[in-house]
């Protein structure tokens, strides 16, 4: 949760801009929601470097902030966004160049504002500086034909590098718009605990105030599309999530019911919440959507899952939901996409509740409980809106399976030598729906993260990160949503570690 420069900024950002944002998510209240993020994006640095390969910084640009500072320091930003409670975040790209050379939105195009071939270097450098966040973004690595998979792996090790010799943790935010499928590879590339990638486009091209872009205006069509392409529930789990893009709430071009409907989006997807508008600018209409209480529980919500489509009741009509992290609670999102008001009904059965008894439901935005209502729940919702429910009712039954017997070679040792972690394997499972939420019990004795990779019927479908669970013996568990086979087809899961030792699958249980 926080705020991104590029979408009310462009390539014009500096000190003071930032510096302006900063007060204003304290003044606001924004803060007090849970946004804690300042990102700088594109144009802080116009891709010059010393003899020996470390970035020039603009001094008038970022000049000194505080007494004893050094003007052309990124640190002195650094400590004024953390002086006041905030994390701070910085832009880099995965090529030679950066995004102004394929076609600068403002300004000149400066060239070599890619970290490549400075990857360790430059990470090094932003831990140094005390930045929290760092977005790589892909427009050199595009206009050089790169794998993304590669390119971004070895970044995450130079973060990791950056990590270890400063003890200062840089998140991982990787931007390819969603270019070679990033949901297949993203999870836990380079041996991250937690990244997000970008699925999709831009939603707008930036708007910035007494320029020639000033007059644009974002369109909730492309909301819509970017949600749309932001869908890929196996991948988002245990700390890895799909980004649909900054947020346009607050700026130019939608209404305010456009703007709920917006964040409804962004919280049932549960996605980042980045702000991309002008902080010192909002109305109170927009403080009120971006602070809704509920909606950012939705979003945050511990279990870390990304909403399905339950029903599709009638072209342009549809009910997504999202299991959240108490037990038999959903969050459910009613979304008319069509030129008409129209009824959408969710049936308990629909969300992995049981219908036998009655559910609460909640309206968000109204901020009223509605009361029990048994099987089912119908509202009418007008065209290009959509009305976000919490749902609470009883949890539909599990079903557990356990690890089939390990297959070894004959000619192998009777157990795995030290150090080797065998496949868990998992056959014979049956799902009621074709997004089933399986939740894994597990252990994992050490203090970091141990990672396993998910097939199904032998297809890698995703990475996922194991926490510690403290000492031996003890377990933890966390849930994943996986695209199986139903109508009494068994299906086959395996789970294999990335690296010696993985964790040690105990169980799984689905609907």
């Amino acid at each position: 949760m926080g705020w991104s420069s590029w979408n009310s900024f462009s390539n014009t950002v500096d000190s003071q801009v930032i510096m302006a944002q900063a007060k204003a998510m304290i003044s606001t209240g924004l803060h007090q929601a849970g946004y804690r993020y300042i990102n700088i994006d594109e144009g802080w640095w116009l891709g010059g470097r010393d003899k020996d390969g470390n970035i020039v910084v603009d001094p008038k640009a970022w000049p000194a902030i505080a007494a004893g500072e050094q003007a052309g320091d990124m640190a002195n930003i650094v400590r004024y966004i953390h002086g006041l409670g905030l994390k701070a975040g910085i832009y880099t790209d995965a090529g030679l160049d950066g995004c102004s050379t394929v076609g600068p939105d403002l300004g000149p195009s400066y060239p070599h504002t890619g970290s490549e071939g400075h990857y360790e270097q430059d990470f090094l450098q932003f831990a140094r500086w005390g930045f929290d966040y760092v977005k790589v973004d892909w427009c050199g690595g595009d206009k050089e034909h790169l794998n993304a998979a590669t390119q971004y792996a070895a970044i995450a090790q130079a973060i990791a590098k950056a990590e270890s010799a400063t003890g200062h943790r840089l998140y991982f935010s990787i931007c390819n718009w969603g270019n070679q499928d990033p949901w297949k590879w993203a999870p836990g590339v380079g041996g991250v605990a937690a990244d997000i990638w970008r699925t999709g486009g831009d939603i707008v091209a930036p708007i910035v105030a007494n320029t020639k872009n000033a007059d644009r205006k974002a369109e909730f069509k492309e909301v819509l599309r970017e949600f749309e392409q932001a869908q890929h529930p196996e991948a988002q789990h245990s700390g890895f999530y799909n980004d649909p893009d900054m947020m346009v709430v607050g700026m130019a071009g939608l209404t305010e019911q456009q703007n709920r409907a917006h964040m409804s989006l962004w919280a049932i997807s549960g996605g980042p919440l980045l702000v991309g508008a002008d902080l010192t600018k909002l109305t109170v209409a927009d403080l009120t959507t971006l602070t809704n209480a509920d909606v950012v529980r939705i979003d945050q919500d511990s279990l870390g899952l990304q909403s399905v489509k339950v029903a599709e009741p009638a072209p342009g009509l549809a009910v997504w939901a999202k299991p959240l992290s108490t037990s038999g609670e959903r969050a459910v999102l009613l979304l008319n996409r069509t030129a008409a008001t129209a009824p959408i009904a969710v049936r308990w059965s629909e969300l992995g509740l049981q219908d036998d008894s009655p559910a609460t439901v909640r309206d968000v935005w109204a901020g009223s409980d509605l009361g029990e209502f048994p099987k089912s729940y119908s509202a009418t919702v007008p065209a290009q809106d959509a009305v976000l429910l919490l749902v609470l009712g009883g949890e539909g039954p599990m079903t557990a399976y356990f690890p089939d017997e390990p297959v070894r070679d004959k000619a192998a040792a009777p157990k795995p030598p030290a150090g080797e972690s065998l496949p868990f394997n998992f056959s014979g499972v049956v799902s009621k729906f074709p997004a089933a939420r399986v939740r894994i019990v597990y252990s994992n004795p050490d203090k970091t993260p141990r990672f396993a990779e998910l097939r199904i019927h032998g297809q890698v479908t995703t990475r996922i990160a194991f926490p510690s669970t403290g000492g031996e013996g003890s377990t933890g568990m966390l849930s994943i949503e996986s695209r199986l086979e139903t109508g009494g087809a068994k299906n086959v899961l395996t789970f294999s570690a990335v690296h010696d030792p993985g964790p040690v699958i105990q169980s799984i249980s689905l609907q």
